[in-house]
């Protein structure tokens, strides 16, 4: 049996778009000769649904689209992730099902048994899970079927389980139920380093087991969320017998008499190349997604607004980015120079909007109330706000989406300003450490010089102040990101940083400016999860908080 893997690109709850989107792809994977056809994790209404699944009507649409695309489909089967009502006396109302259907009839269904609470994850708000695994014989062929999750909790991987049960396990420890391929339908956000813990997962359970496996996953950006593709299929030696595209959608066929994986696997992409096709594809999707076409950079010169607009303009093409120049009486000429360059080496729109007059007569305004006051961060603020408002302007008037270019390293310790630079509808690199920033230009710069030299040479300066450096008030950046990285995502305590060789003072300061400026992260435009512990919905800390961790 010739068996289709298709992972799609959804759009969350544009159901008619979604399922006309499946049918296409049915018509593809039967003009292929196709028996059977796999499909993500709530692939009709997209993944995650959120609180749409608390609103009735949604629940009702949704069920009418996928009645419909049941009675539709002919002359192949298709297994195809969908929400279905929980039917039980007590429970959540909801199930995250997998259906199994043909020829107008639902020939199966299964429901997802464990659901993740953690990081992005709240599935529990919602589904009721189910207590037995599924296997289902269709056409001859005995079919596991899990749902993500399911398969993330074997006892060699993860030593501390976070369930009590292994789905996987139950399909295939037991000879009577032993199904003739595993299929786990997913919707798995990507981040850095997660592709090759998810390659041993599903290695493991086809050599434990001698079984075959078919991995199919959700693709494109969700908000915060990046889901990167790569479905699999792996023959009983956990040997890579095909492999769906990264980042893009695709469809690719085994056949089911054939599972032996003969080919050489393609090589996996360079990290740094996975990493910006991620940015890339969460920028047009983010944008695409909320009704946009172009997008605005404010181009200071520096290394995060060159990344951001070159992100930019590879999501959404020369001819929709614009990039704008805003430099105050602190702006260099070196850096007016870089931001005309760096547009110039893209190709896109370039404008320069001076602000020192608008500067002048805010300091004006002003000086009845400063009087006899020194110039302190005030005054830095009030450029870096004027520049937000005329950026802000720009994207009213002419419906561009405003793109904010603060990194990690920034976000992380409140160096950015609350109505300037974090003005914007999406924080392209706002997960990505400084550290990573350069390293990501370079990699950009490989063929040709897109980043001018002197962006990536010089040492970065908000220029909001004579001489002014951002080293003069952070620790440098490679001392930094460390410590961000083992705090925030390693969750070490001080005195384990420390530890690790950084001086204890600049730990506590380090700490000390995460944990204060809570407040400014609350109020900051969505950024994209490409680390285990972005900045969003996956770190929940309260901003109102007096918790000092004892040094």
């Amino acid at each position: 049996m010739k068996i289709a893997l298709i992972q799609t690109n959804p759009v969350i709850g544009d159901l008619a778009r979604n399922t006309a989107m499946i049918a296409a792809r049915l018509d593809e994977a039967r003009a292929a000769g196709c028996e059977l056809a796999i499909l993500p994790e709530l692939a009709v209404s997209g993944y995650p649904p959120q609180d749409l699944l608390e609103r009735p009507a949604f629940l009702a649409d949704q069920e009418r689209a996928v009645a419909r695309l049941v009675a539709d489909t002919r002359d192949i089967g298709v297994l195809c992730g969908v929400v279905r009502r929980h039917t039980g006396e007590f429970g959540k109302p909801l199930h995250n099902s997998a259906i199994l259907f043909a020829d107008g009839k639902v020939l199966a269904t299964a429901h997802k048994r464990l659901l993740p609470t953690y990081d992005v994850f709240d599935e529990s708000r919602y589904f009721e899970p189910a207590r037995a695994s599924v296997s289902v014989s269709f056409r001859g062929l005995k079919l596991g079927l899990t749902i993500c999750e399911d398969i993330w909790n074997d006892q060699d991987l993860f030593p501390h389980r976070l369930y009590a049960g292994d789905p996987a396990a139950d399909l295939l420890a037991e000879p009577g139920r032993r199904p003739d391929l595993l299929v786990n339908i997913a919707a798995s956000p990507y981040h850095r380093g997660k592709g090759g813990l998810k390659r041993r997962i599903l290695e493991n359970i086809c050599r434990k087991y001698a079984v075959p496996l078919c991995y199919v996953n959700q693709v494109g950006g969700q908000d915060s969320l990046l889901f990167d593709g790569n479905s699999l299929a792996l023959d009983r030696q956990g040997r890579e017998i095909v492999r769906g595209a990264a980042f893009a959608e695709d469809l690719v066929v085994i056949d089911s008499d054939r599972m032996e994986g003969t080919a050489s696997p393609a090589p996996a992409m360079a990290a740094d190349a996975e990493l910006l096709a991620a940015l890339v594809m969460g920028t047009r999707d983010y944008v695409r997604k909320c009704g946009f076409t172009k997008g605005l950079v404010g181009l200071s010169g520096g290394i995060d607004s060159a990344l951001t607009a070159a992100i930019a303009t590879r999501a959404l093409g020369a001819e929709n980015v614009l990039g704008v120049a805003l430099p105050s009486p602190y702006t260099s000429q070196a850096s007016i120079d870089d931001a005309r360059a760096l547009a110039a080496n893209l190709g896109i729109r370039f404008e320069v909007i001076p602000i020192s007059g608008v500067f002048a007569a805010h300091r004006e305004a002003l000086a009845p109330l400063f009087a006899g006051l020194a110039e302190d961060v005030t005054e830095q603020n009030i450029q870096a706000r004027i520049r937000g408002n005329l950026l802000m302007a720009l994207s009213n008037k002419f419906g561009h989406l405003l793109l904010s270019t603060g990194n990690k390293s920034e976000m992380a310790v409140g160096y950015c300003t609350l109505y300037g630079d974090m003005s914007g509808g999406l924080a392209v690199i706002s997960d990505v450490p400084k550290g990573l920033v350069y390293e990501l230009a370079r990699h950009l710069n490989q063929e040709r010089e897109i980043i001018p030299a002197n962006t990536i040479t010089r040492a970065p300066s908000a220029e909001l102040a004579p001489d002014q450096f951002d080293q003069d008030d952070l620790p440098p950046y490679e001392v930094l990101d460390r410590i961000i990285a083992a705090y925030l995502e390693e969750h070490r305590t001080m005195a384990e940083i420390v530890a690790m060789g950084f001086a204890p003072d600049t730990v506590a300061d380090v700490v000390r400016r995460i944990r204060v400026n809570e407040y400014k992260r609350k109020q900051a435009p969505m950024g994209l999860k490409v680390t285990t512990k972005a900045f969003g919905p996956g770190r929940r800390y309260p901003t109102a908080q007096n918790y000092r961790e004892e040094r």
